[in-house]
This record gives C-alpha cells, structure tokens and sequence, in this order.
C-alpha cells in the first residue's frame, strides 16, 4: 500500500509505485470518484483494455430487452426530473 498526505491546500502527492502502475506523467489527468467510502482515481487516458477488469464480473447475464428497458427507464427518469 502507498501512503500520501493531504495539505492545507487540499493537495497531495501520488506516490511514485502508483503513479509507476498507472503511468502517469506530469500534466496527465485523473478523474476522481467516490464509492462507497473509497477514493477512486481514474486516468483520463485510460484505455478500454485497462477499463476490463475494474468492475466484477456480472453475477448473471442481462438481455438486450433488459438493457433497453433500463435505458427507457432512466429516460424517463431524467426528462421527468428535467422538467
């Protein structure tokens, strides 16, 4: 594990194995998450093959109707909450 500390200023300092792992070089950018508790750094210029395993895997399969009623739903959703 890697430790950094946070200053006054709100700012830290990746450490170097992370920012190693991640390759990331000065003026790179990072997205910033938060789940469940946990700070979750992303970089920017991420790829889809590094994107792979950062989710689980799919307890069961999901239809493309499911998929599509999802879709609807969350449309739905937010034209309502828009309006």
């Amino acid at each position: 594990m890697a430790r950094s500390t946070v200053t006054s200023k709100g700012q830290t300092t990746l450490p170097k194995v992370v920012r190693e792992e991640l390759r990331l070089v000065a003026g790179d950018r990072i997205d910033f998450f938060v789940e469940d508790g946990r700070l979750i750094g992303v970089p920017a210029k991420i790829t889809l093959d590094q994107l792979m395993n950062i989710l689980p895997k799919p307890t069961r399969r999901v239809s493309i109707e499911e998929m599509n009623e999802s879709v609807r739903t969350e449309a739905v959703r937010r034209y309502r909450k828009a309006r």
